[in-house]
């Protein structure tokens, strides 16, 4: 007996999925917003495509990452504002305060080395947007980085084939 080939998924789960996961990214930089900032020893590093659709700020500054971006959110940050598609920051590079806004869309990578929590996002062609991390992004902005490799959980684990 031949066996059928699978569905096509009709659905979309892997969009669905992705954009969930999206929506953790924003749900911590929520709580990295409200009064107090980061609790405990939390910290972000997001990565993101700066030639994507929506990304915003100073022209001299993206030009010098022309693929993908790394920013740390840690002791200085200044003005978070996260919005339903996008999130917008002030940090500093070169000791000069940059604001950007990145959306939710452009990010391919979100870290918390302080618990080794790792996210990274497939891109519009469906491909991992970047091989797994062997250790951790050098952060475009200045911060202490983490020696240890962080865990990357992969979805294609629990897919059926």
């Amino acid at each position: 007996m031949a066996q059928e080939p699978p569905a096509q998924d009709l659905m979309n789960y892997e969009a669905m999925a992705q954009e969930a996961l999206r929506g953790v990214v924003k749900a911590a930089l929520l709580r990295a917003d409200e009064p107090g900032g980061l609790p405990g020893a939390h910290h972000f590093y997001l990565t993101f495509k700066t030639g994507a659709p929506g990304v915003e700020g100073p022209f001299e500054l993206l030009s010098r990452y022309p693929d993908e971006m790394t920013i740390v959110l840690q002791h200085q940050f200044w003005d978070l504002e996260v919005g339903d598609t996008e999130f917008g920051v002030t940090l500093k590079f070169g000791g000069r305060p940059q604001a950007l806004v990145v959306p939710y869309a452009a990010l391919t990578r979100f870290y918390d080395p302080s618990v080794q929590f790792l996210l990274q996002f497939e891109s519009e062609a469906g491909e991992p947007a970047a091989p797994p991390l062997a250790t951790a992004p050098e952060p475009a902005a200045a911060a202490p980085s983490d020696p240890e490799a962080p865990n990357v959980v992969s979805l294609d684990h629990f897919r059926k084939k």
